[in-house]
């Protein structure tokens, strides 16, 4: 049965984990290939026969929405029925999948021995397998997994082969559409190609969105597609694209089907495929454009080890009982229903906040391994810990983590000592141990070229590869953080002082992490209840106050945020003292990413994270919704109008000068 709620209960620690299977273990003494060619049956919505994609196109294109958008395209163009029909046609047939059972046996063959060379397990939870296939025959299904490699989608299709579950149709970028042979092998395998951005055509918009919905009103597949709308190179969840959400939903509210099921699932990986691209690419460098050369030549990747990884498929959402209360659908019943709607203020705000409380799941859900607490103590002493100290404060962390309510795969019976060493033996690339002090791995320049360029960038990679774990567990960690700086910053305990404080931090950062608007009442009451609940604060009646044994929970609070902190105040900085008269927008990155760098090599800077491109996008985005910065468009080109005022008293809210960064918990 659907879930009613997308909230768990208060008190992290009781949410009930499922059990994990690792889909692996099998294929590792059984053959591949009986694997690949077994008889595939899965069970259907309503026992409907599948759709061939002949037909499904054919349906499509004879809709009476996308033949009254022909109509409208025809009269304001000028050209004929026929020929917007045509055009319209030839778009549908770049786009649409066509699922063969024999692609995808070749798949499940081939994935076989890849993941079995590259992980040590593939870890489901049953429970919610079980939870999908009763969702599957009851209503249309939406599956949303979480994006942070290539692999998700590629994982997502093998797991649902292997439980005789039915093949999700995928939204798949037109990236892939080049790489010769593999993307049409990705086109049989359910993968339908959408262009990254549609501006205003009005055709290619029609024609997509009647391909998803007459999709989901048939139930001929789960349609599957990432909330996030591209992978995310830090490790944390993106701010979520709606536009997709949009369209699955609107069957619903036009009353074309019943309910809609829409199931997170949380793909968590103990080392990311990707880890060292994704630093270079947040560091400016170009991403390699997509090409089978470049799959074949990544073949190098088979002999590396990327320990385990845990798929999580939580409970499926009914959107009939979210919109309960929220939304009235007879709207939608004002107008025929062929003809397109843009969604009222209300019903986008709904849509938004679902997608928010889906990303919150998806979080949730994500299973945490040892390496994200040793990579979080690690970047918070850039100089290197003695392995003895960076044992005690792992295991204080997992301790702090799992009151917190952290999904954490730590080994119940393996002393303290044997976990950290086989997470860092796993992470060799990123850190060493020598001498028993363990620091993080930087190739090394000779001489006098170790404060060149070169070197910052090479400590740069490092440092954002290892973030790219640390932010995996900032979720959990945010608010009461949020509450942590509020508290210092606010200079008080009044609870209403530091509330607003904390508002204010929230908005800053609404940019950054999975803050669901309008929900800043809960945020604070949740982090002061998760707070009280560690022994780190006293909520009083009108005060919130640190506790006795307080002091080393909130300083490490603070310095989880602090690089954010300081990301944002050298962006805040470079606008007021270095910005040129009508900086164009495109060039916003470069230009701060040059000036932080050498703040990094003048040394009045230690923080590597401040080269991100990803956070320097978001206090961009922050400095614009404060209104501190404004976007002036002329022609194709957008310039940046800075109110310096306004700037400045930003980056004294968040700290004034940039601190020095300063190794934390040494008390422990």
């Amino acid at each position: 049965m659907a879930s009613k709620s997308l909230y768990s209960g208060r008190d992290p620690v009781l949410k009930k984990r499922d059990d994990f299977e690792d889909v692996l273990e099998e294929r590792r003494n059984s053959s591949d290939l009986r694997y690949a060619l077994r008889c595939y049956t899965p069970a259907l919505y309503k026992g409907l026969v599948p759709c061939k994609a002949s037909m499904l196109k054919s349906i499509v294109l004879q809709s009476d929405s996308l033949q009254y958008v022909v109509g409208q395209v025809s009269a304001e163009c000028g050209e004929s029925r026929e020929a917007v029909q045509e055009e319209a046609a030839l778009l549908l047939e770049e786009m649409a999948h066509r699922l063969q059972l024999g692609t995808i046996r070749f798949f499940a063959f081939t994935l076989s021995k890849a993941f079995k060379a590259l992980f040590r397990g593939v870890c489901v939870n049953e429970e919610g397998i079980q939870r999908l296939q009763q969702a599957i025959q009851e209503h249309p299904v939406v599956l949303l997994p979480s994006h942070r490699s290539y692999m998700d989608f590629l994982m997502m299709s093998y797991i649902l082969y292997t439980y005789d579950l039915a093949l999700p149709v995928i939204a798949a970028g037109m990236d892939f559409i080049s790489m010769k042979f593999v993307g049409e092998m990705l086109r049989m395998s359910g993968a339908f190609f959408i262009r990254r951005s549609f501006g205003g055509d009005k055709l290619y918009w029609a024609v997509f969105s009647e391909y998803v919905k007459t999709m989901l009103r048939n139930g001929y597949a789960p349609i599957e597609f990432f909330l996030e709308g591209t992978r995310s190179r830090t490790g944390k969840s993106l701010t979520p694209k709606t536009g997709l959400l949009n369209i699955v939903m609107e069957p619903f509210f036009k009353g074309e089907v019943f309910d809609v099921n829409l199931v997170p699932v949380s793909i968590s990986y103990e080392r990311i495929l990707e880890e060292s691209l994704y630093a270079r690419e947040l560091l400016g460098v170009p991403k390699p454009k997509e090409s089978t050369s470049g799959l074949l030549k990544a073949r190098r990747i088979l002999s590396e080890d990327y320990g385990s990884m845990h798929v999580y498929f939580g409970h499926p959402v009914s959107i009939r009982s979210l919109a309960q209360g929220h939304i009235s659908r007879s709207q939608h019943n004002l107008l025929p229903r062929h003809i397109p709607q843009k969604p009222t203020a209300d019903t986008q705000a709904f849509v938004n906040d679902t997608a928010f409380r889906l990303v919150r799941l998806q979080e949730e859900n994500m299973v945490l391994k040892p390496w994200v607490l040793l990579a979080t103590l690690l970047l918070q002493n850039p100089d290197g810990m003695d392995l003895s100290t960076l044992t005690e404060q792992a295991d204080w962390l997992r301790r702090l983590a799992l009151a917190f309510g952290a999904f954490l795969d730590w080994p119940d019976h393996e002393p303290c000592s044997k976990v950290i060493s086989s997470s860092l033996a796993l992470h060799k690339n990123l850190v060493c141990v020598s001498g028993g002090r363990v620091r993080l791995v930087v190739e090394e320049l000779p001489g006098a070229e170790s404060a060149t360029e070169e070197a910052g960038f090479n400590r740069a990679v490092s440092v954002l590869s290892c973030a790219s774990y640390r932010n995996q567990i900032l979720h959990l960690f945010v608010r009461p953080a949020l509450i942590a700086v509020a508290m210092q910053t606010a200079n008080c305990s009044r609870k209403d002082e530091v509330f607003n404080c904390f508002n204010f931090l929230r908005n800053v950062f609404s940019n950054e992490f999975i803050l669901c608007p309008g929900a800043a009442v809960q945020d604070f009451e949740e982090a002061c209840y998760l707070l009280g609940k560690c022994g780190a604060v006293q909520e009083l009646q009108q005060d919130l106050v640190m506790s006795q044994s307080g002091q080393t929970t909130l300083a490490f609070l603070c310095s989880v945020l602090d690089p954010f902190l300081q990301g944002y105040q050298v962006v805040c900085r470079y606008l007021c003292e270095e910005l040129e008269e009508n900086l164009l927008e495109n060039k916003f990155v470069p230009a701060v990413r040059s000036f932080t760098l050498q703040l990094i090599l003048s040394g009045s800077l230690k923080c590597y994270e401040a080269l991100s491109s990803d956070l320097q996008k978001n206090a961009l985005a922050a400095l614009i919704r404060l209104k501190a910065v404004r976007r002036v468009k002329a022609g194709d080109q957008v310039t940046l109008k800075v109110n310096k005022i306004a700037v400045n008293s930003l980056e004294d809210t968040l700290g004034g000068k940039i601190p020095t960064q300063k190794p934390v918990l040494a008390r422990l």
